[in-house]
């Protein structure tokens, strides 16, 4: 999900749509302490639970890992024209990563996370 802004009713809808997708499972979610990640508004789906990271602890947030990825693989040493050009790289790039469920959990799949499973 690629939104134009970050804030706690863009996040419900994104718990909202991966909660969709994923109905039959339950979720733990890593989050690191973005306001929209802790806002008094939000709404958790019944089959998803949040696991706040410490304060200031970026090198426990597996996200960090896929932004360095599509950094990495789809912005390097690129220049674009405009933002929706960026913002459709970005897409590719995602969409990437969505069809290489392997490589997303050697990015991902930490031994804190996998032995919590």
């Amino acid at each position: 999900m690629i939104a134009s802004r970050m804030n706690t009713e863009t996040m419900n809808r994104f718990l909202a749509h991966v909660a969709g997708i994923h109905a039959r499972e339950f979720i733990i979610m890593v989050l690191d302490g973005a306001p929209s990640h802790r806002g008094k508004e939000l709404v958790v789906p019944e089959n998803m639970r949040l696991l706040p990271l410490p304060p200031y602890s970026p090198e426990l947030n597996p996200a960090e890992l896929l932004w360095d990825d599509l950094r990495e693989k789809e912005f390097a040493n690129r220049v674009f024209d405009s933002l929706p050009a960026a913002t459709e790289q970005l897409r590719r790039g995602m969409d990437r990563m969505r069809h290489s469920p392997e490589a997303l959990k050697s990015l991902t799949g930490w031994d804190w996370i996998i032995s919590s499973l």
